[in-house]
């Protein structure tokens, strides 16, 4: 394989990853094969309790055994973080205790959930009834993107988060 584990001449970590799409109300999660080729949505988990959301991630983690979990980090247009990235980093940092020694990753996610919402539309999903599904479809476009990113560069994306104890 091109550049191996860790690489920078290209090519891809072998290994399931887990992403998550962190909203209020609801968090989406999709996970890919080993090799990286195809996302797939695995659920939407309430967002609103969120000791309970944590332990559901962590409990999926166990479940899919992923080699890392890519977060999507909600950036303005021009790359700024507000709020939302403010609580995102805050999940992810209390997520990423719960799951060591699981790294995870913070990704850009800018526009994830306006791609996916088209997506959905186009075949025919309408928004009301498609709400939970857009989570995970936005986790999927997360971690397509995150894929595509290290197939490219040979380096994971994103940026990781530091445990602290």
């Amino acid at each position: 394989m091109p550049g191996g584990p860790g690489g920078g001449s290209g090519g891809l970590r072998r290994g399931r990853r887990l992403a998550v799409d962190v909203g209020d109300a609801r968090i989406g999660v999709a996970s890919c094969d080993p090799d990286g080729i195809l996302a797939t949505p695995v659920e939407t988990v309430p967002g609103r309790d969120v000791p309970a959301a944590q332990r559901r991630l962590a409990a999926l983690v166990a479940e899919y055994e992923p080699i890392e979990v890519v977060v999507g980090l909600p950036r303005s247009l021009n790359g700024t973080e507000g709020p939302a990235a403010a609580k995102v980093r805050g999940f992810a940092s209390a997520v990423a205790k719960i799951i060591a020694p699981v790294p995870i990753r913070l990704v850009d996610e800018r526009m994830s959930t306006v791609t996916a919402t088209q997506g959905l539309r186009a075949s025919g999903v309408r928004a009301k009834k498609g709400r939970s599904v857009v989570d995970q479809a936005a986790a999927v476009v997360i971690l397509q993107s995150a894929l595509e990113a290290e197939r490219a560069s040979g380096i994971p994306p994103g940026e990781n988060v530091e445990v602290v104890i």
